[in-house]
C-alpha cells in the first residue's frame, strides 16, 4: 500500500489525557500505522492539565482559527507520542481548554462544549493548511471532532483539504454532542447542513449525526458494535442514519500496545511473568491485596474491576449481587473506578461491610489499574453494551480470566469457556441481570475450585492470543485506501 498522509484527531490521546479508551487506541493505532511506514501526526487540545508534556515546544507563528464571522487565536505546542518519533501537536486556547478537563459538566451537551469542540473540528483545517500538510485522510475519533467532515464537504469542498477523505470512528455511540442551533452560527457552516440529513435532531444540533452523514467512512470499534448500532436497541436513536451509510460501515476490532500492556516487562508490578513460568502472578496477587485490605491469601479466588462506574458497564448488577457472592462462595472482589454517586456509594459500602473480602478505590491510578488487572484470578465486565472493550484484552495478556456479558467487542475477543474440550478463553453470560452475573462468577469459581487444570487452561489459552494492532493497522489502511479513492472519485 502507498504512504499514507493521515492526521489522527482526537479530543484525548494517551498518555498525555486519558478519560477512556478512546485514549489508549488513537495513541496505539497511530503508532502502528507509523511503524508501517505512514506519516501520522497527531492533533489534540492543550488542557490546563497534562501528563508527560514536559519538552513541548511552542510553535512562534500563532494558529489563526476562522469562525463564524470572527477568527479566534490559539499557540500550537509540538512533542512526540512516547516511545515513538511520531508527531504530536497541541492546540492551546485558554477559553476552551485552559481548564483541565476534557469533556466539561456531568453530561458533556453543555454549552460550552459545543463552542470547545467546534473550535477543536475547525481548527484541525486551518492547522492543516497553516502547515502547509494537506493529509490524505483525517481521521476524527467520536462526537467532539465530528464537524471536521462537515467542514471538509461544505466551506472547504473547493479548497485543498476539501480534496481529503475523512474517516469518523465511533467509540461510544452513546454520546451525540447535542447543542443549541446557534452554534452553527458559531462554527461558521453553512445553515444548509442544519437538516434532518445533517446535523439537524429533534430540533437541535447533534454533532455526532452530522459527522456520520459527511463522513468519507465510518468504522466502530468491534465487529459485533458495528451490526449491534443498525439495531433499534444498540442504535441510541441513529441506528436508520447507520443503516443508510451500512455500505461505508465497518467494525475493526481494537488492539493493545504490547509495549505498555507486558507481564514479562510491566514497570507497575512487583514481580513478571509469562504463560511458560507463572509464578510471578501470585507475588502479584499479594500485593493486590494489600492494596485493597484484603486477606493475603493466594487459595481464594480474587475478582477485580477496572472500569468507569456507570450504567453502560452493567456494574449497578455487580452492586446488586455483591453481598450474594460474599454470603455463598469464598471469594473476593476488588473495584477500581469513578463514576456515577451512587455507584461509588455502593462500593464503598460494600468494602465497609465485607472487611478483608470486599475492597475499592474510588478514583483512578494507573499503576493500581495495572496492579489490579494482572494480579487477578478472573476479570469482571458485564456490560449492557461494550463498543470493543479494552479491559478484557489486557486481562488475558496477564492470564486473568475474563467474565463478560456476550455483547459488541465482548463476544468478538473472549470465546466461551467450553467445559468438556478445554477450549475458550473466558466465562461468557447473556443476559444483563444480576442473577446472571450471579450465576457467570459462580460457575468461574467452582472452575477455580473444583477444577484447576481446566482454570489453568483458561489462563493459557487467553495469554497465547494475539491482541497487537497489527491485523486491525491493516485493515484501516484498506479502509484509508478505499477513502481516499472514493473521495478521488467524487471530484473526477
Amino acid at each position: 500500500m502507498e504512504r499514507q498522509r493521515i492526521l489522527m484527531l482526537a479530543p484525548e490521546v494517551a498518555p498525555f489525557k486519558k478519560v477512556g479508551g478512546l485514549a489508549d487506541v488513537v495513541a496505539a493505532l497511530s503508532k502502528s500505522l507509523a511503524a508501517r511506514g505512514h506519516d501520522v501526526r497527531i492533533l489534540m487540545p492543550r488542557y490546563a492539565e497534562m501528563e508527560h508534556f514536559d519538552g513541548a515546544q511552542a510553535l512562534e507563528r500563532p494558529l489563526i482559527v476562522r469562525l463564524g464571522g470572527h477568527e479566534a487565536y490559539g499557540r500550537i505546542w509540538q512533542h512526540t507520542l512516547p516511545g515513538s518519533e511520531l508527531p504530536c501537536y497541541f492546540i492551546e486556547h485558554n477559553q476552551y481548554f485552559g481548564g483541565p478537563a476534557v469533556y466539561v459538566g456531568p453530561s458533556g451537551n453543555e454549552d460550552d462544549n459545543g463552542q470547545r469542540f467546534a473550535f477543536l473540528s475547525r481548527a484541525a483545517i486551518d492547522f492543516c493548511e497553516q502547515m502547509d500538510w494537506i493529509p490524505d485522510v483525517v481521521h476524527c475519533h467520536d462526537w467532539p471532532c465530528a464537524l471536521t467532515p462537515v467542514y471538509m464537504n461544505t466551506t472547504e469542498a473547493e479548497r485543498p483539504m476539501g480534496r481529503a477523505a475523512s474517516v469518523f470512528t465511533i467509540h461510544n455511540l452513546q454520546h451525540h454532542g447535542w447543542f443549541h442551533r446557534s452554534l452553527l452560527q458559531f462554527s461558521g457552516l453553512p445553515n444548509s447542513v442544519f437538516r434532518s440529513d445533517g446535523l439537524e435532531s429533534m430540533g437541535e444540533l447533534n454533532m455526532l449525526k452530522g459527522g456520520l452523514y459527511h463522513a468519507t467512512k465510518i468504522t466502530t470499534v468491534s465487529p459485533t458494535y458495528a451490526r449491534e448500532v443498525q439495531t433499534p436497541d444498540g442504535g441510541c436513536g441513529l441506528n436508520a442514519l447507520l443503516r443508510f451509510r451500512s455500505s461505508d460501515l465497518i467494525g475493526v476490532l481494537n488492539g493493545v500496545d504490547l509495549d505498555e500492556w507486558n507481564p514479562t516487562t510491566d514497570p507497575h508490578l512487583p514481580a513478571h511473568f509469562s504463560a511458560s513460568d507463572m509464578a510471578g502472578k501470585a507475588a502479584v496477587k499479594a500485593a493486590l491485596q494489600v492494596a485493597y485490605g484484603l486477606e493475603v491469601n493466594p487459595d481464594k479466588p480474587l475478582f477485580t474491576v477496572v472500569s468507569r462506574l456507570v450504567g453502560q458497564k452493567g456494574l449497578d448488577l455487580l452492586a446488586a449481587c455483591c453481598d450474594r457472592l460474599m454470603a455463598d462462595m469464598q471469594i473476593q472482589i476488588a473495584v477500581l473506578g469513578t463514576g456515577e454517586p451512587d455507584l461509588e456509594h455502593s462500593f464503598d459500602q460494600l468494602t465497609q461491610r465485607h472487611p478483608g473480602r470486599f475492597g475499592s478505590y474510588i478514583g483512578f491510578n494507573n499503576q493500581l489499574a495495572h496492579l489490579t488487572i494482572a494480579g487477578a484470578d478472573c476479570f469482571i465486565m458485564p456490560s449492557r453494551f461494550e463498543p470493543c472493550g479494552l479491559g478484557q484484552l489486557y486481562a488475558m495478556r496477564y492470564g486473568t480470566v475474563p467474565v463478560v456479558r456476550a455483547t459488541g467487542g465482548l463476544i468478538d475477543t473472549v470465546e466461551p469457556f467450553d467445559e468438556e474440550q478445554g477450549t475458550g478463553t473466558g466465562f461468557v453470560f447473556n443476559q444483563a441481570t444480576a442473577d446472571a452475573l450471579y450465576y457467570a462468577i459462580g460457575w468461574a469459581c467452582a472452575t477455580y475450585y473444583d477444577r484447576p487444570d481446566a482454570f489453568r487452561q483458561l489462563q493459557q489459552n487467553g495469554m497465547a492470543g494475539d491482541y497487537s494492532w497489527d491485523a486491525s493497522a491493516a485493515k484501516y489502511e484498506s479502509i484509508y485506501d478505499w477513502a481516499v479513492s472514493a473521495r478521488q472519485a467524487a471530484f473526477v
